[in-house]
């Protein structure tokens, strides 16, 4: 048996896509990325929640579009030239993330991402895989399953439900 193999420190790297809301930049696994895309006008539905911007015809699928800025409750939700949407596959579905801009990719290993802080009661970090330091950036890494099946999103069915 291999003792390396049970060091959690010496996992490979995993690669993460980073984006920014507001000032703060987040990262995704990028292996639930599918592509992205400049913000196009969005389709509203009908008494659907604020965040949930509505939905786009995707080579023949219907994706709907949420915005991660409302979702968040940042402030100023604008919408520029460097808005994209991050189409995701998430649960064997797929949904738009809007963001207002996109980094790039950065590798990650275990050691580098530190466990979220725990904020009691007060503030849920459920949907949140941890946090990790890249030359003088702070990225708060998301665990995008877990946000796009909240009970509050409801827009996938989990699984395990």
């Amino acid at each position: 048996m291999n003792q390396a193999n049970e060091n959690p420190g010496n996992q490979p790297a995993r690669e993460f896509l980073t984006f920014t809301l507001g000032a703060e930049e987040y990262a995704i696994d990028i292996l639930r990325v599918q592509e992205i895309r400049g913000y196009d006008q969005v389709t509203a539905i009908a008494n659907s929640p604020a965040f949930i911007k509505g939905v786009i015809n995707l080579r023949g699928a219907i994706v709907p579009i949420v915005d991660l800025r409302i979702k968040f409750n940042l402030p100023s939700v604008t919408y520029d030239p460097f808005t994209v949407v991050i189409i995701l596959n998430v649960l064997e579905r797929i949904v738009g993330a809007v963001v207002d801009s996109v980094s790039d990719v950065i590798a990650l290993t275990g050691q580098e991402i530190k466990p979220p802080p725990e904020f009691g009661g007060s503030f849920d970090t459920e949907y949140l895989l941890g946090l990790a330091t890249v030359s003088e950036r702070m990225l708060i890494l998301v665990d995008i399953e877990k946000l796009m099946s909240s009970r509050e999103l409801a827009l996938l069915n989990h699984p395990n439900d």
